[in-house]
């Protein structure tokens, strides 16, 4: 292929496709959403994160402030585990409206995670939220189809076409060039979004600086090879119809199916062939087996009597009174450890029904480019269901270590001669002990966890920028001048 055909091709597009006066008006308000939704991104994740951080502040504050207490009374005490945005949710929102924002940890039992975005607002967030990565998944597309689907057609409608085969160009030259010329647009309308994104991540604060960076990196990468496979079905499409307005019908079917039709039809399927049980349904099973198990507050309960028999046999002791640490917190160490062995198993359950559930969507992205792009585009902005999942184990440990440690300070500190009742101050912890256990702190996944979670996705798109090269020197040997 001789370079200089190929850039003639490209420019040549450029000069055709701004001609129209009818592009600039849908230019503009594609610029205005991005601008809108760039600005609303950032302020939103700003404005969030403050919030959040400012309430875990207070959960803190509000722990440490507890005077002398019973260690087990300050484990029902509990407190909060707010989640934080990643930087790059600015960029694209994910899920993070419809799932949970904080969690309040307690003992023996595991909290779900509460106030979403979608819970707190109308159902008009059913529609999804403007974002950055919403423009440029399922807006952008459009406008590239409305940029490039008369690229050959309209040539070949007019002769131009046969000309330029005439003057020696070669189909495959041409069909290069125009690809090279709308991939060139949607570059350009995308740089001044990753300059913006970059603007607003300069001065965040994040844990691991190069970590958000490179995953900064990665998402422009795979952008421009999204935009690219678009290109080039597009030219393709426009190569292989007789008349314009027939290319046009065809890109605006195939932007229906992908970005409409199948992602909601294969999350549709996953629901329907793994059902998964309802909040109450879930919670009643535990609630049910955890009662079958035994009640570590009854002493009178079979199992956790049976227990106690076994510990003073052990200690050779008659009376938990006479055993060198105080039984309750033994128990509740136990009863804790037990609870939350049967919670982990159901939970267990249920992410691999949404696992399951979600597999439909994630090897839809074999067959549709808009799926890959939109699981890579949440996975690197820390908004998809991994990132989430990651949090609420964090939480989920946070709260078991939280709850063993009051249980393993009652088992010190409190005397094993109270048996039941109250008994006051003497049955009572310093208050200095509570600043000493550790505040929760969030972690983010890390980019090489990320590609993990996400190779499927990423392999994907990687794979339609194969074929849609390959596809392109296949087709400029089929494709004909009239």
């Amino acid at each position: 292929m001789r370079k200089e055909i190929i850039i003639l091709v490209a420019r040549q597009f450029w000069t055709t496709a701004f001609r129209s006066r009818a592009i600039y008006p849908l230019l503009l308000i594609v610029v205005m959403l991005l601008g809108f939704s760039g600005v609303t991104g950032w302020e939103n994740y700003k404005e969030q994160n403050e919030i959040r951080q400012h309430y875990q502040q207070k959960a803190r504050e509000s722990w440490e402030s507890n005077p002398d207490k019973h260690p087990h009374r300050m484990a029902h005490f509990g407190t909060f585990a707010f989640r934080l945005k990643y930087p790059l949710s600015m960029f694209d929102g994910g899920i993070e409206n419809f799932t949970g924002n904080a969690v309040f940890l307690e003992a023996h039992k595991q909290n779900m995670v509460n106030f979403s975005e979608a819970s707190l607002s109308t159902g008009l967030l059913r529609f999804g939220e403007l974002t950055l990565a919403m423009v440029l998944q399922t807006v952008f597309p459009l406008l590239l189809f409305f940029l490039g689907f008369a690229s050959v057609s309209a040539e070949r409608e007019s002769g131009t076409l046969k000309i330029m085969l005439i003057q020696g160009a070669k189909f495959r030259e041409i069909l290069v060039g125009k690809t090279l010329g709308l991939w060139l647009v949607a570059l350009v309308c995308l740089l001044p979004v990753l300059l913006m994104l970059g603007y607003f991540l300069v001065g965040q604060e994040a844990a691991d600086p190069g970590d958000v960076w490179t995953r900064f990196a990665v998402l422009s990468l795979v952008y421009m090879l999204f935009f690219m496979v678009l290109s080039i079905i597009t030219v393709v499409v426009s190569a292989t119809s007789h008349k314009s307005k027939n290319a046009l019908i065809k890109l605006l079917a195939i932007w229906l199916v992908f970005v409409v039709l199948m992602p909601r039809t294969s999350q549709a399927l996953g629901n329907y062939l793994f059902p998964s049980p309802s909040k109450v349904a879930f919670e009643s099973a535990i609630e049910d087996e955890v009662v079958q198990k035994g009640d570590s507050h009854n002493p009178d309960d079979p199992y956790f009597k049976a227990l106690k028999d076994s510990v003073l046999a052990a200690h050779q002791v008659d009376s938990i009174e006479d055993l060198p640490f105080n039984y309750g917190g033994f128990v509740m160490g136990v009863g804790e450890r037990t609870s939350s062995a049967i919670y982990n198993n159901h939970q267990e359950a249920l992410l691999e029904k949404y696992g399951l559930q979600n597999t439909l969507t994630e090897w839809a992205a074999l067959i549709n480019p808009y799926v890959a792009i939109k699981q890579l585009s949440m996975a690197l902005s820390g908004t998809d269901f991994s990132t989430y999942l990651d949090f609420q184990e964090q939480a989920e440990r946070y709260r078991y270590d939280l709850a063993q440690k009051m249980n393993e300070l009652q088992m010190e500190h409190i005397s094993p001669k109270k048996a039941q009742g109250s008994e006051g101050k003497e049955h009572v912890v310093e208050h200095e002990e509570w600043s000493l256990v550790p505040d929760f702190e969030q972690r983010f996944l890390s980019f090489t966890k990320v590609i993990e979670n996400a190779w499927l996705s990423l392999l994907s798109l990687l794979g339609w920028g194969v074929i849609a090269v390959w596809g392109i020197f296949y087709m400029s040997n089929k494709v004909t001048a009239v």
